[in-house]
């Protein structure tokens, strides 16, 4: 991994997504599950929990960039804009600073199909290529 590097990933989830997560962590938030409800709502439909839009930067960071072996060390996240089920979105993905003992400092976002930040943050992360297979 080298400072600028950049890596992209696009994905996206179903309500069937959101319910899984509602069960897994408890957060039954209504404005997440109960259309009639989150109709009523600022977002006046339902929306994803912000953690598991975030959880996509673990998906990555451990699976696929820079991958298996990946230890994810800490991430910031400030919620821009909603997300929303069945629309597409483009995680991005910037080395910022190389550190001593293979950590990196990662620029991480989430963009919508208008290219709007939906969220902002940083990741630490330490990989080691020699160490992972």
């Amino acid at each position: 991994m080298e400072i600028k590097e950049t890596y992209e990933y696009q994905f996206s989830f179903t309500q069937d997504d959101v319910n899984s997560f509602s069960k897994v962590t408890g957060d039954n938030n209504p404005i997440h599950i109960n259309e009639e409800i989150a109709k009523k709502s600022v977002f006046k439909k339902r929306v994803i929990h912000g953690f598991l839009s975030g959880s996509v930067f673990s998906k990555v960071f451990g699976t696929i960039w820079p991958g298996n072996g990946t230890i994810y060390l800490s991430q910031t996240m400030k919620f821009i804009k909603p997300m929303y089920t069945k629309e597409k979105y483009l995680a991005k993905f910037e080395v910022v600073e190389i550190l001593p003992k293979n950590k990196f400092l990662v620029k991480t976002t989430i963009v919508d199909t208008d290219n709007e930040n939906t969220i902002e943050g940083e990741a630490l992360i330490k990989y080691d290529p020699k160490s992972c297979h």
